[in-house]
C-alpha cells in the first residue's frame, strides 16, 4: 500500500509529518530519513488500531486545483495575525 505523506517542518526545526489519509496520523524526526522512518512506523500503529476498531484504514484523499485562492487566503491569514494589511 503506496500512502501519500506530507513534510513541513515546525518552529522548532524538526520535521513534521503527516498521512493525510490517515486521519491523527502524525510523527516527526530530525532529519527527513528520520521523520520517514518514524511516519512508516506510525503508518502501521494507525492502520492496526483502526483494524482493531472496525474503522477503514483510510479515508478519501483528493486533489484539488485551487492553489492561487489559497494563497491569497494565506496571505489574509498572515497578514490578520501580524495586524497589517494583506500584501504589504
Amino acid at each position: 500500500m503506496k500512502l501519500l505523506v506530507t513534510l513541513e517542518p515546525d518552529e522548532t526545526g524538526m520535521l513534521v509529518a503527516e498521512c493525510p489519509s490517515i486521519p491523527g496520523c502524525i510523527s516527526q524526526g530530525r532529519t527527513e530519513a528520520e521523520v520517514l522512518d518514524n511516519i512508516r512506523e506510525a503508518i502501521v500503529g494507525c492502520l492496526e488500531t483502526r483494524v482493531a476498531h472496525g474503522m477503514p484504514l483510510t479515508i478519501a484523499v483528493r486533489e484539488v486545483d485551487r492553489l492561487i485562492c489559497h494563497i491569497h487566503w494565506c496571505r489574509a491569514s498572515l497578514a490578520a495575525r501580524n495586524d497589517r494589511p494583506a500584501g504589504s
